[in-house]
C-alpha cells in the first residue's frame, strides 16, 4: 500500500493563498528532505544580474526540481516548503514563480519568512522541501542489494 496524502484547509481557519495549512500522510512511504536550494547555476554562480530576485527564485525552484528528480519525485510529491527571502517585498514575485512549479490544485504546506542575510553573499532567496513517495519494493533496497542478501543467506544455509 502506497502512502496516502491529503491536503487540507480547515474551515475554522482562513483559506491561505497558494499553500495548504495541513498535509496528512498515512501509510508506508519514503520521506525525502531536501536542503535549502539557492538560485545558483550548475557552476555555482548566482543566477541573473546582481539583485535579480526573479532569476534567483526561478533557478532555486529548478534546483529543487532537479533534487526531487534524483529520487524519482516531482513537485506533486512535495508536502512542505520553507521559503526564505532577503526582502519580503519580493513575496509577490516569489508567489508567481512558486505557482509555475508547485501543484496549485493541492499546494504544499508552506512557510515564508524574511531573513537578514544568507551565508552566500548576493543570495536573495532559498527554498527547502519535504516530499513523500511510496515505499520502494523490497523495503527500499535496490535489486542488487536484494540479490546480494539472497546470496549471503544461501551461503549461510550451505555452511550449516
Amino acid at each position: 500500500m502506497a502512502a496516502h496524502t491529503r491536503f487540507l484547509n480547515p474551515k475554522t481557519i482562513s483559506t491561505p493563498p497558494g499553500y495548504s495549512h495541513v498535509v496528512e500522510v498515512t501509510g508506508p512511504g519514503r520521506m525525502i528532505y531536501i536542503a535549502g536550494q539557492l538560485g545558483l547555476d550548475i557552476e555555482g554562480k548566482i543566477a541573473g544580474q546582481a539583485g535579480d530576485f526573479r532569476a534567483q527564485a526561478e533557478q532555486a525552484f529548478k534546483n529543487l526540481k532537479y533534487a526531487l528528480a534524483e529520487v524519482g519525485a516531482t513537485f506533486d510529491n512535495v508536502v512542505k516548503i520553507n521559503n526564505y527571502l532577503r526582502d519580503i517585498s519580493h513575496v509577490a514575485i516569489f508567489r508567481e514563480v512558486r505557482d509555475m512549479f508547485v501543484n496549485t490544485a493541492h499546494p504544499p504546506a508552506s512557510t515564508t519568512i524574511a531573513i537578514s542575510d544568507f551565508a552566500r553573499p548576493g543570495a536573495l532567496f532559498e527554498i527547502e522541501a519535504v516530499a513523500v513517495l511510496p515505499a520502494k519494493a523490497g523495503g527500499g533496497r535496490t535489486a542488487s542489494a536484494r540479490a546480494k542478501s539472497a546470496k549471503v543467506k544461501a551461503a549461510r544455509r550451505k555452511r550449516r
